[in-house]
């Protein structure tokens, strides 16, 4: 069994592997991860929302949204929601690629979720997600989606 306790502790001390497990617990519907859930605190961060089609420059905003946040000395957590891709249902990346400048900042904490097929190109967990970031130690958070197809042609 899961000690919640301790683990939504760390993440709220800013223990990225904290954070990072807890994500892929909530993703990979760990059982009772429920009791994590019920567990965060509640938060009134703000989320930064970045979307648009394909090549809209979501990534290129994004990237300099972090740059000028974390020059004001903040902690800047990205969520990437990328397209799903046709081989694994795992994310596509391209987002993660195009800033990786920030992997080894240890202000910044970047992750890509894979829609997994859902419509509207959302990823099925993201509220729960969200609800995680906002529970950590980041000043900021920022989510970057891409419209999908299957958004498109609604």
């Amino acid at each position: 069994m899961m000690n919640w306790a301790e683990l939504l502790s760390s993440l709220q001390q800013g223990d990225i592997r904290a954070l990072a497990r807890c994500i892929s617990l909530v993703e990979n519907e760990y059982p009772s991860y429920q009791e994590l859930l019920r567990s965060l605190p509640p938060s009134s961060k703000k989320i930064i929302g970045i979307t648009g089609p394909p090549g809209a420059g979501k990534s290129t905003l994004v990237d300099g949204l972090i740059g000028q946040l974390t020059r004001n000395g903040s902690k800047v957590a990205v969520i990437c929601v990328d397209p799903s891709s046709a081989f694994n249902l795992g994310a596509v990346l391209g987002d993660r690629i195009r800033m990786s400048d920030w992997y080894t900042d240890p202000d910044v904490f970047i992750r890509s979720l894979a829609t997994r097929g859902s419509m509207g190109g959302l990823h099925p967990k993201i509220i729960e997600i969200t609800d995680l970031v906002k529970a950590s130690s980041f000043d900021h958070i920022i989510r970057s989606e891409e419209h999908t197809s299957e958004l498109q042609s609604q």
